[in-house]
């Protein structure tokens, strides 16, 4: 079976590696990929990956047997919509069903009308009113921009300042284009927070691991928000009484909840959760793997993906088939440019790749130069992955590898899993 992975990220090379271990899995392409998928894939340079009827076509002229669907602006565009129409195998959620991400205010709306815990919230299209409302809930709290923003369209404010601010960012400097029409101000939630992913099939969910993000740019989650700076899984604080409320109040209600609108969801849905005093509440839905959540999960499973998926597309998932290395911690820490998440310098040689041995790495934002050397093309580069029997020893891993890894202007962050290192007494 041939298999097309949309995207250029560290997920889609995580996606990619996973599934050419499959014994299902004959040849992998990507569109359009990066540095690091062309060593295990063909990357689609000759179409332009953006023009998804071409893409369509393409996958259906070549007999692609599966096609899946990283990033979350293809899935908003309704990618999946598309290359069903041309009768292939495409394993992600419907253009209405993908709107649970798209949408912030239809994500919020949605939670509220079938009883889903989360932020108490509202929603605005003027910037005033916004602020009029910001002051009557006084801070801190949270400000949202409604659409796609790559992560970083989500504002935590201190402060009243802070906040206007956020909201003038968003709604009248169009920081994040037309996804800044509306923004929804939220009420801040105390606790962790936990990234839980599902393969689902409209009717069945699967949790995937448990995997803590870090996704601010600086050291003890200082500075602004980013893609994510890293990741580790599992995650002791989700304990299995909390699995259990997630799975009952959340995971279950919403399959049922997008079935009933008749959108239902097929693919993998992502729940942003905060682990609160009065349980478990949903941040946000994504819609798709996380990244660079992906990163840290897939190295753990040992079930076949592409098995996996092609269930889900059928309807017949089957929790039993599913398992998971045992007593293994994988940690994730991202290398980034210089600036990131603002301006940054591309085209910097990267080097030490080949050298490490112990590690995976995941390309992110990387291509292959005119010369062949491997260069930076992206704000998040590399993803370096440590698969080790303890948290300690995944993390020691993790930056001895990284430091092989040299470009110029390399930054990431030092304290990728502290918080699992604290709470086993181990810093």
């Amino acid at each position: 079976m041939k298999v097309l992975v949309i995207g250029g990220g560290g997920r889609e090379h995580a996606l990619a590696w996973k599934l050419a271990q499959s014994p299902l899995v004959t040849e992998i392409f990507c569109a359009p990929g990066n540095g690091g998928t062309v060593q295990i894939a063909t990357n689609l340079t000759e179409i332009d990956a953006n023009d998804l009827e071409a893409l369509a076509a393409w996958a259906k002229t070549n007999k692609i047997g599966l096609t899946v669907v990283g990033p979350d602006a293809y899935l908003a565009r309704g990618t999946v919509d598309l290359f069903q129409a041309h009768g292939l195998k495409v394993y992600g959620p419907t253009q209405a069903a993908a709107r649970l991400e798209a949408s912030k205010v239809f994500a919020k709306e949605f939670m509220q009308r079938y009883g889903i815990p989360t932020a108490k919230f509202a929603t605005f299209d003027q910037p005033q009113a916004a602020k009029d409302y910001i002051k009557t809930l006084g801070v801190p709290l949270v400000v949202k921009a409604d659409g796609l923003a790559a992560g970083k369209g989500v504002m935590v404010a201190f402060d009243l300042e802070t906040a206007f601010q956020a909201v003038d960012q968003i709604m009248t400097d169009r920081v994040f284009g037309e996804s800044g029409a509306q923004v929804v101000i939220e009420e801040y939630l105390e606790g962790e927070e936990v990234s839980l992913l599902a393969l689902c099939d409209g009717e069945i969910a699967i949790p995937l691991l448990p995997a803590q993000d870090h996704k601010r740019i600086g050291a003890d989650d200082t500075g602004p928000n980013t893609g994510g700076m890293g990741t580790y899984a599992p995650t002791t604080i989700y304990t299995e009484a909390i699995a259990r409320m997630v799975e009952e109040e959340i995971l279950v209600p919403t399959l049922a909840a997008m079935s009933k609108e008749d959108t239902p969801f097929v693919g993998t849905l992502f729940l942003g959760l905060m682990l609160t005093k009065d349980g478990p509440k949903v941040i946000e839905y994504n819609v798709r793997f996380g990244d660079p959540e992906t990163q840290v999960i897939l190295p753990l499973l040992e079930t076949d993906l592409a098995e996996l998926m092609l269930a889900a597309i059928d309807g017949k998932l089957d929790p039993s088939k599913v398992s998971w290395k045992a007593k293994t911690t994988a940690v994730c820490v991202v290398a980034a440019a210089n600036g990131y998440p603002g301006s940054f310098a591309t085209g910097e040689t990267i080097t030490g790749l080949e050298k490490v041995e112990n590690s995976i790495i995941f390309h992110a934002g990387t291509k292959i130069d005119a010369h062949g050397a491997v260069v930076t093309a992206g704000g998040r580069v590399l993803n370096l992955v440590h698969l080790a029997t303890d948290i300690a020893s995944a993390i020691e891993g993790a930056y001895q590898d990284l430091q092989i890894v040299q470009f110029e202007g390399i930054y990431y962050r030092l304290d990728i899993g502290a918080r699992e290192l604290m709470r086993k007494g181990e810093k």
